[in-house]
């Protein structure tokens, strides 16, 4: 079944909509503020499934971001496409993206505060669509990969956590031991976003934290590169080749990150 997600993946662009799959919003509240996420999942039957927080590029949730989460979500998991920007702020335009994007990326506690939260809604789905709360995952995308990381950072216990294309530098590394969370880092060796030094700073930082991690890098990917819609050449484009390995890698981990409950 995961094989036949990552060809619908990698055709997202042309693929109609599983029949199958439900599709709805989810609210939540932090503070005075209001988020608007997505649920997805394959209403088929009432078989329990683990969940996964999808944090989306940079451009937040919009119909590119919810046919990503249907195709990883396929038969196997509930997928909920986090919302970390409030539920009126749905940037269309890169510019857009960076005016609310780059300061998040600079007030690090806010965006860890607002990806925990994403998670700990996501379990709370559970006896209301067919989710095992038991066995929680995260992943995202450029930006939504750099949040993701935060879940690592800031010491919550998941089953594993899965970066494609984030950045690597923080200013709120992990405390020592801290780190409770596998997690795989999947990165573009071509990406200028992310230097040497931010990959030897990383790698240092996991493991002080003493974290189960992986990081490999894909020869000639660029940012984006697991992205179908990423048309911005050289910065950010999709690469066929290393996108179906990193799916594939993806899959993989949660796979047995899930099995060894």
């Amino acid at each position: 079944m995961q094989r036949l997600m990552l060809a619908a993946i990698l055709s997202l662009c042309t693929l109609p909509a599983m029949a199958a799959m439900v599709e709805k919003p989810v609210d939540w509240t932090i503070g005075k503020d209001t988020f608007t996420g997505v649920l997805v999942y394959d209403g088929t039957n009432a078989i329990k499934r683990p969940g996964l927080v999808m944090v989306p590029n940079w451009k937040g949730i919009n119909p590119a971001a919810i046919e990503k989460a249907k195709q990883i979500a396929g038969d196997d998991y509930v997928v909920l496409v986090a919302d970390v920007y409030g539920s009126k702020v749905r940037p269309t335009t890169d510019e857009e993206a960076g005016k609310v994007a780059v300061p998040l990326r600079e007030d690090r506690a806010t965006l860890r505060a607002r990806a925990e939260k994403s998670v700990a809604v996501l379990k709370e789905q559970a006896g209301k669509v067919p989710l095992d709360a038991t066995r929680i995952g995260a992943l995202g995308f450029c930006f939504g990969g750099t949040t993701a990381l935060e879940l690592v950072r800031g010491g919550d216990q998941l089953a594993g956590v899965v970066s494609l294309h984030g950045a690597l530098a923080t200013a709120a590394p992990a405390k020592d031991d801290g780190v409770r969370t596998p997690v795989l880092v999947l990165n573009g060796a071509d990406d200028r976003s992310v230097t040497d030094e931010d990959i030897a700073a990383f790698e240092k930082e996991m493991d002080a934290a003493g974290a189960d991690w992986q990081f490999v890098n894909f020869s000639g990917a660029v940012h984006c590169f697991a992205e179908p819609e990423a048309n911005n050449p050289p910065g950010c484009a999709y690469n066929e080749r290393a996108a179906k390995r990193a799916y594939e890698m993806m899959f993989d981990f949660f796979r047995e990150r899930f099995a060894a409950k």
